[in-house]
C-alpha cells in the first residue's frame, strides 16, 4: 500500500495510525516550479489515470498538464525536491500543497472510501505530534537512499528522510513519485 493511500486511509479510519509526509512550499527553484508557495486555484486536469476536478484546497487532483507554471523537469533530483516540498507541507499543515502534490494518491484513497483530500490530511495532522510536524518543516531526503525506476518513477523510503526526528516506514510509509505531464506527484 502506498504511503499516501496508507496515510489518507489511516487519517479517515484509524485515530492512532502513522501518517505520510509532505514537502513544503519554500521559494521555488528553477527545477521545482510547480509549487509557488500560494494555494493553487483555478481549473486543472488530473493525470490520465484520474478524473478532472478543480485543483483547490478541497480537491485531490493536481494539475498535470494544463498548468501555467513552468515544467519542473523529469530528473530524480527534481523528484526529491518535490517530495521535500511535500514533507514541508505536512509539517506546516499546508493542505493546498499536500492535495496538489499527492493528488493522484488522494484520489485513489478517496475512491477507496477515505474521503476528500482536505478532510483526510486534516485527520492526519491530528495523529502527528508537534515534534514530528516541526521536524518535517526542514526535512530533507538523502539521494543515495532513493531508488530510480525508469525515467518517470522514483521510490523514496522513509529511512531516506533526514530530520531532527527519525521517521520510519511505520510513521510515514515509503513513497513513490511519478512524473506525470510536467511535474512529479506522490502516487503511492
Amino acid at each position: 500500500m502506498t504511503v499516501a493511500t496508507l496515510i489518507l486511509l489511516t487519517a479517515c479510519n484509524d485515530g492512532d495510525s502513522p501518517k505520510k509526509q509532505t514537502a513544503d512550499r519554500p521559494t521555488p527553484t528553477a527545477s521545482a516550479p510547480p509549487s509557488t508557495g500560494a494555494p493553487t486555484t483555478g481549473s486543472s486536469t488530473s493525470p490520465a489515470s484520474a478524473t478532472s476536478t478543480p485543483a483547490a484546497v478541497g480537491s485531490q487532483v493536481p494539475s498535470a498538464t494544463t498548468d501555467a507554471r513552468a515544467p519542473q523537469g523529469a530528473s530524480p533530483e527534481a523528484a526529491i525536491r518535490r517530495f521535500e516540498e511535500f514533507l514541508h507541507g505536512v509539517g506546516r499543515e499546508d493542505i493546498a500543497t499536500l492535495c496538489e502534490i499527492a493528488g493522484p494518491a488522494a484520489k485513489q484513497a478517496e475512491n477507496e472510501g477515505a474521503g476528500p483530500c482536505a478532510t483526510s490530511f486534516a485527520g492526519m495532522f491530528r495523529m502527528m505530534s508537534a515534534t514530528q510536524k516541526k521536524a518535517l518543516t526542514t526535512a530533507t531526503v538523502d539521494p543515495k537512499l532513493v531508488s530510480v525506476r525508469g525515467t518517470d518513477r522514483v521510490d523514496i523510503p522513509a529511512h531516506a528522510i533526514k530530520a531532527t526526528t527519525t521517521f520510519t516506514s511505520g510513521d510515514l510509509g515509503d513513497s513513490t513519485l511519478r512524473f506525470i505531464g510536467n511535474a512529479w506527484y506522490v502516487v503511492d
